[in-house]
């Protein structure tokens, strides 16, 4: 199995020209999640996807995807979720 990473993911505010966080409810805000690549990552974000949609966290538009550590097994580590 290949080593895990840290990595944490969060919306590119203030460039979108369409905002899928706009209203900001019921929506994740950011994910820190073990994966073994940027690709993996944004695949587990995108699969815990509020209704700011699933694209939000595979698109490099919408969102960035760093490296934080890696130790640990893959999965979600932290969502930041805002409901109504």
């Amino acid at each position: 199995m290949s080593e895990t990473k840290l990595f944490i993911l969060r919306p590119c505010k203030g460039k979108l020209t369409s905002d899928p966080w706009e209203p900001w409810y019921d929506k994740a805000f950011g994910f820190v999640v073990r994966a073994t690549n940027v690709q993996e990552a944004r695949a587990f974000a995108a699969n815990e996807a509020g209704d700011e949609g699933k694209k939000a966290w595979r698109d490099p538009y919408y969102t960035t995807c760093e490296l934080l550590s890696n130790e640990g097994d893959p999965g979600v580590v932290m969502i930041d979720f805002h409901a109504a």
